[in-house]
């Protein structure tokens, strides 16, 4: 993890924060001393059983939270301080949350854009999802992350469904980048997002953000709203 072949700190970093990337495990000569490229470590750690394969579109993810942890436990004795900083910090980043506090939200996004700027590129809407769900990294403890949600009128960015042990609510979490936080929280409202959630009632919470590369000193903003789904 720690060799940053061709950006591999990024996509270790867009993996923990829910995201996927692509790999070609062509390369990969079955040698776990001698890497060439990160395509060779990213393979290596799936045939670990530390990243899943997605053999149809070519890409690796994080399969399950024990072995987010284990990443976690690496990273905490590595040269990760700025991503360990987010993670100790999205605790308070899901309070938050769930007070409804929009504010708050969009401070703490600031500080992790600045932490983490230096390994993650800020350059679409992509890398911005990737980001949020490094920063909502606490979340998984009560809740299942899906990224890119079927709703059939779209996808939804990021939804986090509570578990079903957990009395928390739900919320939909809809991301823009050089736009406003509150049409980020219209599309949520337009196409429907909330009717994707089958088998949810209860309280649930729509959370627009947008991310403005040009504003110098609060470049995130966010607007959120109680809902109920019956």
């Amino acid at each position: 993890m720690d060799m940053d072949f061709d950006g591999l700190r990024s996509d270790i970093t867009q993996l923990l924060g829910g995201g996927r990337v692509r790999v070609n495990t062509r390369s990969f000569q079955n040698d776990m001393r001698n890497f060439r490229t990160k395509d060779d470590i990213l393979t290596l750690l799936i045939h670990l059983g530390h990243l899943g394969y997605d053999a149809r579109n070519k890409e690796v993810f994080i399969p399950n939270k024990e072995i987010i942890e284990e990443y976690e436990n690496a990273m905490s004795v590595g040269g990760w301080s700025e991503v360990m900083r987010v993670l100790r910090a999205s605790e308070k980043l899901l309070e938050y949350t769930l007070n409804g506090d929009a504010e708050s939200v969009a401070a703490a996004l600031d500080q992790a854009h600045t932490e983490i700027a230096s390994i993650l590129t800020y350059n679409d809407e992509n890398s911005l999802g990737a980001a949020i769900g490094l920063t909502y990294y606490s979340a998984r403890k009560d809740y299942r992350l899906i990224r890119e949600l079927p709703t059939g009128r779209g996808f939804a960015d990021i939804v986090f469904l509570p578990l079903p042990s957990v009395n928390k609510p739900a919320f939909i979490v809809e991301l823009k980048y050089d736009k406003t936080a509150q049409s980020a929280l219209q599309q949520i409202k337009d196409r429907q997002y909330t009717q994707a959630l089958e088998g949810y009632s209860g309280e649930l919470l729509l959370v627009g953000i947008n991310y403005n590369k040009e504003e110098k000193a609060k470049p995130h903003s966010c607007v959120i709203e109680k809902h109920s789904k019956r």
